[in-house]
């Protein structure tokens, strides 16, 4: 088995561990609970078989949902997002993601951050859309969008740093 696959196995198995184990438990303020599997779609190869991207992906979703039982929601939210993956990546780096010797290492912190936040906040907003489903509670969807989109945000930021690989 070639390296690649194995660090993503392992990623795979560790982040919804950590996310049902740890994550699901913490209830910050009562509502906000960080969502950091996410972090197994921002460090997916870009170069990779998209069908097989978007069904990891829901795959993903699906074990958090199991295990969290949340009927779904999770699995909607991840496949939403590894779907629209490239339509955000040729927004935040534009046409150069497109090329053979594109690496995220290789990006500015700022694109990094833009990406892994604009991830976050479809993530949310397709997640919290569904969880609510009510347009009279615009509101509440939108709070925590935000307040869990930023505890979120901050604990991946947190992660990558931990567990990014260094360039010598």
């Amino acid at each position: 088995m070639n390296r690649g696959i194995f660090i993503n196995i392992i990623r795979f198995i560790l982040l919804v561990l950590v996310q049902v184990l740890v994550f699901n438990r913490l209830n910050f303020f009562g509502f906000i609970n960080p969502m950091v599997y996410i972090m197994f779609l921002y460090w997916y190869p870009i170069k990779e078989n998209r069908a097989v991207f978007i069904g990891l992906s829901f795959l993903l979703g699906l074990s958090v949902d199991f295990l969290s039982d949340t009927m779904a929601i999770h699995a909607a939210a991840t496949t939403t997002i590894a779907y629209l993956r490239p339509a955000i990546m040729r927004f935040v780096f534009g046409i150069n993601y497109e090329f053979q010797s594109f690496k995220l290492s290789n990006t500015t912190k700022a694109q990094q951050f833009t990406f892994l936040a604009l991830l976050i906040l479809v993530h949310h907003s397709v997640y919290f859309s569904m969880e609510i489903f009510s347009i009279a509670n615009l509101l509440l969807i939108v709070k925590k969008v935000l307040s869990n989109g930023l505890a979120s945000l901050i604990l991946c930021l947190l992660f990558s740093t931990l567990f990014s690989v260094k360039k010598e």
